[in-house]
């Protein structure tokens, strides 16, 4: 009998300490999502946007201006530089862009960063976004605000939560990849060359969250509060899936839209940014996306029309659910 009353005691400590270990987990998250700066995502975003980034084509000098700009931001966070680049910067060889119907492009670059998991440095978490854009014709800079300066502004926060975190000692179990790719525009060359020529290896790629124009409203919900689309986050991993649902009540609670992860939804979006590149190699992903608008691809797609307050709220699902992968005991699978 005193057998059954230890064991009975024991459980309902044990129950206990693991109510007591995920109520202090949500409470730190909660700390981090509390500390992300709209101000941030406004001076970062602001930049890259800007008339002297001249529309970030491919190749040309406001890419190359942006991507120096990217790469000192981690240098003043003191974040590292990814293995096997220069500096942060992953050349992507002109030779490497090139396809029907696209432009000649010039030698460019990928900007990549990342943060040491503490148990599981050899698991790779990849969150990106692309910042290149289309650049100037007709004397008018293409800004492209929201394509893709937004995504971008994201992940620099983003980061900066993170080495926020571990420089308190909560940094992540498995190792995060800031991920800024070129060449997406005209072909998603630079994600493209990254999973041909991976910083860390494919094989221990958990997932790749990509961002890219999460800084408006479409016309579908101009009466929506908060809402975001997700693509893709179903098609290799339902754990993956389930698992943002799940960070979404908790921590976010905003309207999650899956039109475009339709298998035969019209526009395709499932395959027009550089999360499809690390699909196509087995690599569960999840897509945030805003919607499209008449700015879009436009010298209108300008910083004054950004809205910020939305795209704080989308972030927080983005950090809460980059948070979970890295830091849940095992390493999410495969759809069977």
């Amino acid at each position: 009998m005193k057998k059954i009353v230890i064991s009975l005691c024991l459980g309902a400590f044990l129950s206990f300490t693991s109510f007591a270990q995920n109520v202090d987990q949500k409470d730190l998250v909660q700390t981090y999502i509390n500390s992300l700066s709209k101000q941030n995502l406004i001076n970062n975003l602001g930049v890259l946007a800007s008339d002297e980034m001249e529309g970030r084509k491919t190749g040309e000098f406001g890419q190359k201006m942006a991507a120096n700009f990217i790469r000192d931001y981690y240098k003043d966070l003191k974040i590292d530089a990814a293995p096997g680049t220069d500096d942060y910067f992953q050349i992507v060889p002109s030779k490497d862009m090139r396809r029907m119907f696209s432009p000649k492009l010039n030698d460019s670059e990928n900007v990549a960063a990342y943060i040491e998991g503490s148990e599981f440095p050899n698991e790779y978490i990849v969150i990106s976004a692309h910042y290149d854009h289309v650049g100037m014709a007709n004397g008018e800079i293409y800004n492209g605000a929201d394509d893709d300066a937004s995504g971008n502004s994201a992940v620099m926060e983003i980061a900066r939560l993170f080495q926020k975190a571990k420089l308190a000692g909560n940094g992540p179990k498995r190792t995060i990849v800031f991920l800024h790719c070129t060449g997406e525009e005209y072909g998603l060359f630079g994600s493209n060359y990254y999973v041909n020529n991976p910083l860390f290896p494919l094989e221990n790629t958990v997932c790749n969250l990509n961002i890219d124009m999460i800084g408006r409203t479409d016309k579908k919900h101009e009466k929506s509060k908060d809402y975001l689309y997700l693509v893709g986050s179903d098609k290799l991993s339902q754990e993956l899936h389930d698992l943002s649902e799940a960070t979404n009540k908790k921590y976010s609670k905003l309207i999650l839209d899956y039109e475009f992860n339709e298998e035969n939804h019209p526009e395709q979006i499932y395959y027009r940014s550089d999360h499809y590149n690390f699909a196509k190699r087995n690599i569960p992903v999840i897509f945030y996306y805003s919607g499209t608008h008449v700015d879009y691809h436009q010298p209108t797609d300008t910083f004054e029309k950004i809205e910020f307050d939305k795209m704080h709220q989308r972030i927080k699902l983005i950090f809460a659910t980059a948070w979970e992968v890295a830091n849940q005991p095992n390493r999410i699978k495969l759809n069977q």
